[in-house]
Order: C-alpha cells, then structure tokens, then sequence
C-alpha cells in the first residue's frame, strides 16, 4: 500500500506518527484520498484538515480530491466543505462482472 501511493502525508507529535493521508493521484484530474486517519487522542485539532490542505499543494490547480468515507467520518467531510457525491460505485475484487 505504502510503496505504490503517490503521495504519503504524516503529522507527528514528538516522535509519534499521529496523522496520516495516503493518495493515489495522475497530478492532473483527479486524487483518490484512499487513506485519512488520526490518531483519537489528536482528532478536533485540525490534523485531518492539514494533511488534506498538504496534499492539495502537491495536486495541479485542476486536479479534484475524491474519497470514500469510513462510516464513522460521514459527518465530517461536509463540515470541512467536501460535496456528497452520489454515483461512486465499488466492485469486490472476487466480483464477476454481469453481462
């Protein structure tokens, strides 16, 4: 997972990793956010927020973030000023395609 990301972002406190973001991205159109996570005793702080603007700043001025959210972070992307999509779609690896 770690060697083939394109962009790996962490927040540290002290030596501790507290905060990481791992995206997949072509620069251009679009970067999958697959990854956004911190660290309970350091969320409500703005970590999440920062590595996201972090990785913005590596993206191309057209390029959009798109993710999924975990169930329990629905709530937050909205507040940050994510737009709910409602065409994302998923296939299971194991998934036979229906013809």
């Amino acid at each position: 997972m770690l060697k083939n990301a394109d962009i790996i972002m962490i927040a540290t406190h002290h030596d501790k990793i507290v905060g990481v973001a791992r995206s997949v991205t072509d620069f251009t159109y679009c970067c999958y956010l697959s990854d956004l996570a911190v660290d309970r005793q350091y969320q409500k702080q703005g970590i999440g927020k920062r590595l996201i603007e972090e990785t913005q700043k590596l993206l191309g001025k057209r390029c959009k973030i798109i993710l999924l959210s975990a169930p329990a972070a629905t709530e937050y992307y909205p507040r940050i000023r994510f737009t709910k999509h409602a065409s994302a779609w998923t296939l299971d690896k194991n998934e036979k395609l229906l013809s």
